[in-house]
């Protein structure tokens, strides 16, 4: 039981630092935890294996190398954030959302509108940081508490990012498991449908009996988007070829860094008044709106707009302010790699096969350890590929197919990595979004309800094909 240990003392820390420090814990203190929590699986793997420091830091280092590439999208995505806010492309959505989206309907609307643009882009996180911005600024003007935008905007993202043959969490599951990537994605239809169908009729009713009363906020924040920056269609153009550039399944960070550049071109056209102002000089050169355009993409940008609300809504950070996540990342990571060299981690999984006896209880037990690797390893990459590599031999024991695993694994992983705060998912939404997660969290109904669906589908059998045993 000495592998629970790092577990125990990273959940009491976590803990007290929620008690103590509220929606600030990701500032500073939940690193800080984890790096505790990391230095007692080092002292456990070193009395109880006897571990050499050396292997211990190869692999500390090799769990950090591998979320550069992570690191390296949430510092283009600061950016993609203060260039799109400040060149006017996302108050341009928002003002135009505002007419469109009408209070009641705005909840199951916005998921439904994400669930589209995930599932042709195969990924929540552009999804969220472009649309799901602007659908923030929309619900907050007509009133919407920040928990139930967030919830609804997550719901939709999460749901396309699961069935899209273009998402890398979908092809992953598939691949490590062994199933044909479309015959992963129609057997996930049984749970992930009627999924988000529940999370939909929660959100419409829930849109109907609120009591929102925005239409004064709309209205003020329509007149100071339009005193702010210049207001025009032609701005949606830099969205439209992003989409074009993601449908053509260019590179992630290929798209990111040009849809910088195409929105630093537009605002400083459109937008060059704004920009001398965010420089802080007072002449109107190409060098201050160079210096007032860096400081979009790295640093903080505050804008005055004459209303309170709408101030903190087109406020930015750039990259600057996805430091916090990134220095959390890093610490999440470290972690990870202590328990996989100590192999505590593997200790703790094969104390959980003890007790499978049969397909639901199988599958329980690779949604709860899928979603238990999501908290201690902070990744849903890592979660996907571990408990599919550990409850693959079981599957094929009891036989089971393939596909079984990989859906479960996908609604234990990837539908609940954003409800993690240390989680790299859960640190990018809130970062992005502005919303804590245990704010949005109580909302994201199709992240919470997907691991149980999967294990009442596999208590009822529905769909469920066994083989002979092996």
């Amino acid at each position: 039981m000495l592998s629970f240990l790092p577990f125990l003392v990273l959940i009491i820390l976590i803990t007290c630092c929620v008690a103590v420090f509220g929606n600030a814990t990701l500032d500073g203190a939940s690193q800080v935890s984890l790096l505790i929590a990391s230095a007692v699986s080092v002292l456990v793997g070193h009395f109880s294996k006897r571990l050499r420091w050396e292997d211990l830091e190869r692999e500390i280092t090799d769990k950090v190398a591998s979320c550069t590439p992570a690191i390296i999208i949430l510092l283009l995505i600061g950016a993609i954030g203060g260039t799109w806010m400040v060149s006017g492309i996302v108050p341009t959505m928002i003002y135009y959302g505002m007419q469109i989206l009408r209070p009641e309907i705005f909840l199951v609307s916005s998921s439904l509108l994400c669930a589209l643009v995930s599932l042709m882009i195969g990924s929540s996180w552009t999804t969220v940081a472009t649309i799901g911005v602007a659908l923030m600024g929309i619900g907050k003007a007509h009133g919407f508490d920040d928990g139930w935008i967030a919830g609804s905007i997550i719901t939709g993202a999460y749901f396309g990012d699961k069935l899209s043959p273009l998402s890398d969490t979908t092809v992953l599951a598939s691949s490590v498991s062994g199933t044909p990537l479309f015959t992963h994605i129609r057997y996930m239809l049984y749970t992930t449908v009627p999924t988000f169908l529940v999370s939909l009729s929660i959100f419409f009713v829930a849109g109907f009996c609120m009591n929102v009363s925005g239409q004064g906020n709309v209205l003020e924040f329509m007149d100071g988007l339009e005193r702010t920056f210049v207001i025009s269609p032609w701005l949606l153009l830099v969205p439209v070829l992003t989409g074009v550039m993601i449908a053509r399944r260019w590179p992630s960070m290929v798209v990111l860094f040009l849809a910088i550049l195409l929105a630093v071109v537009v605002g400083l056209l459109v937008q060059p008044q704004l920009i001398h102002h965010i420089s802080g000089e007072e002449g109107q050169g190409i060098l201050t709106s160079y210096k007032g355009m860096m400081q979009v993409c790295y640093g903080s940008t505050d804008i005055d707009t004459g209303h309170p609300m709408l101030n903190q809504l087109v406020h930015t950070s750039g990259m600057g302010g996805m430091m916090p996540t990134i220095w959390l990342i890093i610490c999440a990571q470290t972690f990870g790699g202590t328990l996989t060299a100590t192999g505590q981690l593997q200790d703790l999984m094969r104390l959980v096969l003890r007790f499978v006896r049969g397909t639901a209880s199988l599958v329980a037990s690779t949604v709860g350890a899928a979603f238990f690797c999501n908290v201690a390893l902070a990744d849903q990459y890592l979660s996907i590929m571990l408990s599919s590599q550990m409850f693959r031999e079981s599957y094929k024991k009891h036989g089971l197919e393939s596909r079984l695993l990989s859906r479960s694994c996908e609604d234990g992983a990837t539908a609940t990595s954003v409800l993690v705060p240390w989680n790299t998912c859960g640190l990018t939404q809130s970062t992005v979004l502005g919303v804590a997660t245990l704010t949005y969290l109580p909302y994201c109904f199709f992240n919470i309800l997907s691991p149980f669906t999967s294990v009442i589908v596999a208590a009822i059998g529905w769909k469920i094909v066994r083989h002979e045993k092996n």
